[in-house]
């Protein structure tokens, strides 16, 4: 065997699959009813985010994006809508630092997109405006959250 085969023969082979992508969770709620619709300010919107990772089997993981979008006026929540997008991944040849960024910074970019339309479509069907959410920094939030992580062990 020549050095090149032998290098190659040791590589490790990455693999990133997307098996499944399918909504988990859904939950809309209009508290007001029709008086929402008799507002006429703006309401607050709050957004709530968060990611769980389940390992499914040794290389197979399921990533849940879960994002709370709430409005609400003086106090008064006029909907709150709660979406769980999920994906099932087979990840292979990562060690434990890159899957854990992969997990948490790719998986959430491809759900995210998901998570968008559900919510859009959702309140539309409510016959509230369409709700453009704007795009996220998954990797950004990955980085800060490690920094903070860091910062409580020292």
């Amino acid at each position: 065997m020549t050095e090149e085969n032998q290098a190659a023969g040791e590589q490790v082979e990455h693999q990133f699959l997307m098996q499944r992508i399918y909504l988990k969770d859904l939950s809309f709620e209009t508290p007001m009813g029709s008086d929402g619709f008799l507002i006429n300010q703006q309401p607050a919107i709050h957004q709530d985010l968060g990611t769980d990772i389940n390992k499914l089997a040794d290389e197979t993981f399921e990533a849940v994006l879960k994002l709370t979008v709430s409005a609400e006026v003086e106090d008064k929540t006029v909907f709150l809508i709660e979406v769980h997008q999920a994906g099932i991944f087979v990840i292979k040849g990562l060690e434990d630092v890159q899957l854990k960024q992969v997990l948490n910074t790719v998986c959430p970019n491809i759900l995210f997109p998901y998570v968008r339309e559900t919510i859009d479509n959702s309140l539309v069907k409510a016959s509230f405006p369409p709700l453009m959410i704007p795009p996220i920094n998954f990797e950004a939030l990955y980085a800060q959250a490690m920094k903070e992580n860091q910062n409580t062990e020292d």
